[in-house]
């Protein structure tokens, strides 16, 4: 039974739910790779791009019978696909900020508008990451904010045309370094507050519970000592900045780094429980992943993985609840009425899949702790989840 309790809270329905991704290359067709995630306990799917659903590689003609594919796997199985997603192949790329126009063209036209169409057709969402900002970029504010001005003119075209083509909720994913925006807090509020009001349509943001460094901060120049500029770990900014910094040149570095405000996080930047926190109400997908903080190998959550993690259930709850308690920021899209909380787990090419599959049969146990039942609002959720053990 799924959310047939009337809503009497401002709360969203929470749904567990499981990218694909880990069925490339194995489990191809819309029916065995439902047939996998129904055994698993799932019954909602995330399909991404890189499992033979890329535009680029597929064709429409391919779209069209993939869409009877995974109508008729539904009805099959159960599974309902309720968003789509890009993957490995668009994500190397430069994509919408692309030096040349012919490839944003390309990558809008013949990528991203048939993945909207697709979205639309099976009455999924839609969310991505598909850009990057080429080094010279970095080295100069100005560059900068001409490369967040065209991706945001993009996105506005994107979510114009998704809302027109039946596409559910769209949204960019939040990324962890300069080189790929938005990568912190508050640069994903004003690209979601912006793209909202120039496209006349909600766009939101995918929170990965992985995606967060502290390695990008701002430095302490008057506590740095000279030493420490040949330092792999400190993260001065700019190719200039680096070069002050070898020099020892501590009023021409300090300079620099202001002129550069682009390149540097805050300390909460770094931490998925903020996010949440921030802007948990504005992320239709969250992609779960166990972590220890220092790195993104979207791992199981497996007993052996979450004594060495910081991704608690009820702490991410809880997070999350506190987004929706906090007074909306003026110009965001209307909160989110439903999430899905996506294990996003990546099975290398060499991995033994029934060992891969008990470690994800063991994550969809260890998360139905807190969602025991899909569509349940998040107040519900709270009072009856168990708070795991964290080391941090």
């Amino acid at each position: 039974m799924t959310g047939e309790t009337e809503n009497k809270t401002a709360y969203p329905k929470i749904y567990l739910a499981i990218d694909n991704c880990f069925a490339c290359k194995r489990w191809t067709t819309p029916e065995e790779w439902c047939g996998v995630i129904s055994g698993l306990g799932i019954g909602y799917a995330e399909a991404s791009a890189d499992n033979e659903l890329d535009p680029l590689f597929m064709g429409r003609d391919y779209l069209e019978s993939w869409i009877d594919a995974v109508k008729r796997a539904e009805d099959t199985t159960g599974v309902k696909v309720a968003n789509l997603y890009s993957g490995h192949g668009t994500y190397t790329t430069l994509g919408l900020t692309h030096t040349d126009p012919r490839v944003r063209r390309r990558l809008l036209d013949q990528w991203f508008k048939p993945m909207a169409d697709t979205a639309g057709r099976i009455g999924a969402g839609f969310g991505f990451f598909a850009h990057a900002f080429p080094h010279r970029v970095l080295q100069d504010a100005a560059l900068y904010g001409e490369a967040v001005a065209l991706l945001t003119e993009n996105l506005v075209e994107l979510n114009r045309y998704a809302a027109a083509s039946g596409c559910g909720q769209v949204g960019i994913e939040q990324m962890y370094s300069p080189h790929q925006y938005p990568w912190t807090i508050g640069q994903t509020r004003e690209l979601v507050r912006t793209v909202t009001e120039e496209s006349g349509s909600p766009f939101y943001f995918t929170e990965d519970v992985g995606h967060h460094r502290n390695i990008f901060n701002r430095p302490d120049i008057s506590r740095l000592p000279r030493a420490d500029a040949e330092k792999k770990e400190t993260w001065f900014g700019s190719d200039r900045a680096f070069a002050l910094a070898k020099k020892g040149d501590t009023a021409e570095l300090e300079e620099e780094i202001r002129r550069t405000p682009h390149l540097f996080s805050e300390p909460k930047d770094g931490d998925c429980y903020s996010w949440l926190e921030e802007l948990g109400a504005y992320s239709p997908i969250i992609h779960l992943q166990q972590t220890n903080g220092h790195k993104s190998d979207h791992l199981p959550f497996t007993a052996e993985h979450n004594m060495r993690g910081i991704i608690d259930g009820t702490k991410v709850l809880r997070s999350l609840k506190a987004s929706y308690d906090r007074v909306p920021p003026g110009g965001m899209p209307k909160q989110c009425a439903e999430i899905y909380l996506t294990l996003e787990l990546f099975a290398g090419t060499a991995a033994i899949m029934h060992n891969f599959l008990s470690g994800m049969e063991e994550s969809v146990s260890w998360w139905r702790q807190w969602i025991p039942r899909d569509g349940m609002y998040l107040d519900e959720l709270i009072p009856a989840g168990k708070t795991g053990e964290i080391h941090q």
